[in-house]
Formats: structure tokens, C-alpha cells, sequence
């Protein structure tokens, strides 16, 4: 909270919480006091144990109802709905196969009815789908990684997200554009 509020003060514009309001009860006051956009991020357990054999009885719908759980919360702490997104955490507690199974059912999550943020730039699933040997991992700045992230962002707006997280911004650009033209 205290990080958010000298962020907000020095020009942040919204707060990115990869708890969804579990981690710091201070945050969703930071978030009221300055009426700012607070993305609410989906993660199994936390950073220390997320990667630890994740597992779900069904990963879309539970990570759905983790979602509507944590805008309920969020709405009970005064934040306005309006100010919410929603972003099931690719990569945070998932396996390839989840983080994969999430970006094809992102049209799932549209009944939430808000905005939908994904960050797949540059994952670790990504590098590990693309690599020739299963015991490797591409490098995230290689050229396959690059072409690799497209893909998932490509995918992830003809699926329904409105929000890309990203590191190559010009290359999304392009790849954004188009998605948009053909969802037009």
C-alpha cells in the first residue's frame, strides 16, 4: 500500500496488485483515496509457492470464480467497479497447459463483464513450447519468443481480451491493429 500511494503521488496512474486485494489490506484504501484504476491479478498461493505442482479442478472456471470473488471484495472496500480489470495471471500458478487452456477460453471470463488484461509477453511458457528440446528454455529475447508472443497476443484479443501487457510495444502495435481490423 505504502508503494502504491508514493507511486500514485509521484504520477502512477493505476495499481497492478498480483493479489487481488489478499496480500496487503491496505491497498484498496490507497486505491479509494485516489479514485485509480486497480487491476486485480489472479495467482496460485503466492510468488514463493505458485510454481509448486499447481493444480485446478477446472482451471478456467475456478480462476473465473477467484476473479468474481476478488471484484465482490474489491466492490466491499468502496472501490468502484468501474475502476476494476480483471487478469487471470498467466503464468502465476499455472502449467504450460493452463496458461494455454486460458488464452483459447478467454471468452469465458466476458460475463465478468470488465475490462480483461492479459500478459503472456515473454512468458516462461512460451520459451518452453517453442524450445526443440523439452529439458531447455529459449531465451526471452530470441526471435522465437518474439514471434511467440505475438501469437499468444494475437489469440488473446481474438479471444476477448482489451488489455495486453508487453515488452516489444512496436511489435504489439502492428499485431493489435490488425486483431482489431479483423474483429471490426
Amino acid at each position: 500500500a505504502e508503494v502504491a500511494r508514493r507511486a500514485l503521488e509521484a504520477g502512477a496512474v493505476i495499481i497492478n496488485d498480483v493479489s487481488a486485494l489478499r496480500f496487503d489490506p491496505g491497498l484498496a484504501a490507497v486505491a479509494v483515496a485516489f479514485d485509480t484504476p486497480l487491476m486485480l491479478m489472479h495467482m496460485l498461493g503466492d510468488p514463493g509457492t505458485m510454481q509448486a505442482d499447481p493444480h485446478y479442478d477446472d482451471v478456467v472456471a475456478d480462476i473465473k470464480s477467484f476473479l468474481a470473488d476478488a471484484v465482490a471484495r474489491a466492490v466491499s472496500l468502496g472501490i468502484s467497479r468501474n475502476r476494476l480489470v480483471i487478469d487471470p495471471g498467466i503464468g502465476f500458478g499455472k502449467t504450460i497447459g493452463h496458461n494455454l487452456s486460458l488464452i483459447r477460453h478467454l471468452s469465458c471470463f466476458a460475463d465478468l463483464d470488465l475490462p480483461l488484461l492479459i500478459g503472456t509477453s515473454r512468458k516462461a511458457f512460451i520459451r518452453r513450447t517453442l524450445a526443440d528440446d523439452a529439458a531447455r528454455e529459449l531465451a526471452p529475447q530470441s526471435p522465437e519468443v518474439a514471434t511467440g508472443t505475438q501469437a499468444t497476443v494475437a489469440a488473446a484479443i481474438l479471444n476477448g481480451a482489451h488489455i495486453v501487457r508487453v515488452h516489444d510495444v512496436a511489435l504489439t502495435v502492428a499485431t493489435a491493429k490488425l486483431m482489431d481490423a479483423i474483429l471490426a
